[in-house]
């Protein structure tokens, strides 16, 4: 079972041998996420996460990507450790792809997050943004603003396809997103994780247990990164934005980083620019995502909604700041 490259068993031994972690007594496809292949492995001596790097994931990025969860880990904040082989090795090469072996964390993915479990990722987003706060490695954004046009390039005919006319609001939404960044102010900078969705942090309950999936963790505006999780977390499956989220994610954390004031200024178009960068990306998944994969695109759509949300925000308190 495999989503995107398919793992035999002797080349998992093999894999295997190059570490202390005894023999595999499970493995399985996860069928969760676009990126990469990732397998549940279930040894005699515990549980782990092997990912094979796939599609978008450069190999120079890969060493970055590790060590932002190192320094996470030794700052006790709860994420994916990666192991190291016998010659304290982290990344290796299975099937021909980049690949690591990381911690397993306990907990459930919320399918439908509520306000409580919102607050506490909104605390957690912050701790983690101070965590990194002295990580000195920098890595570009890769998806950032100036991607869009290139991923958008070409694809105003399967826009149309999905919704008449979608395609003259992207072409609104990509104008007005780059004449807000270039009247921008500086906003507070450093790590963000970019792509902090229900399906890539973990809760007991309505307890925070942790963040999984940092390949595309990059170097950013703080804010941006409260943007992806307003997009992810805070609107309903009509896409129809819920105040009540969004005031306990915001609330939550600025309990532990209160937010600058040009911050709260510029959240509206932060929030815009976020869904523009997923309905982009999803759309060339949708054409692009290979029959024979375990994984199933997500509708561009769903985006192409939010969008509509946040082309009539003007304010942080359109998205329950202060609240």
């Amino acid at each position: 079972m495999a989503v995107y490259t398919s793992v035999s068993d002797d080349k998992l031994a093999a894999f295997l041998s190059d570490y202390s972690l005894g023999k595999a007594v499970s493995f399985k496809g996860i069928a969760e996420g676009v990126e990469n292949s990732n397998y549940y492995l279930e040894t005699d001596k515990g549980r782990f996460i092997l990912t094979l790097f796939e599609r978008r994931a450069d190999p120079k990025d890969l060493p970055y990507f590790m060590a932002v969860k190192q320094h996470l880990a030794k700052k006790d904040f709860p994420c994916p450790e990666p192991i190291e082989g016998k010659d304290g090795v982290v990344l290796r090469e299975l099937e021909g792809r980049p690949a690591v072996i990381v911690s397993f964390l306990d907990g459930l993915s919320p399918n439908r997050p509520n306000a409580a479990q919102c607050r506490a990722l909104g605390e957690n987003l912050a701790r983690m943004h101070q965590a990194l706060q002295d990580f000195t490695l920098e890595r570009r954004n890769t998806l950032g603003p100036a991607s869009w046009p290139v991923l958008w390039k070409g694809r105003s005919a399967t826009a149309e396809d999905l919704q008449p006319g979608l395609s003259a609001l992207i072409e609104s939404d990509l104008d007005a997103t780059a004449k807000a960044r270039a009247q921008s102010p500086d906003l507070p900078r450093g790590t963000i994780h970019a792509d902090l969705f229900p399906d890539n942090a973990f809760f007991i309950g309505d307890e925070f247990s942790g963040v999984i999936d940092f390949y595309f963790a990059c170097t950013d505006a703080l804010a941006y990164d409260i943007a992806v999780c307003l997009n992810a977390w805070a609107f309903e499956d009509g896409s129809e934005y819920n105040f009540s989220k969004g005031a306990a994610l915001l609330a939550g954390y600025e309990s532990v980083r209160p937010l600058e004031p040009a911050e709260r200024d510029v959240l509206p178009t932060l929030c815009r620019g976020a869904a523009l960068r997923f309905f982009m990306t999803r759309l060339v998944d949708w054409t692009d995502t290979p029959p024979d994969a375990l994984v199933r695109p997500k509708n561009p759509l769903d985006y192409s909604a939010r969008l509509a949300f946040h082309r009539k925000a003007v304010s942080a308190s359109d998205y329950g700041y202060g609240a």
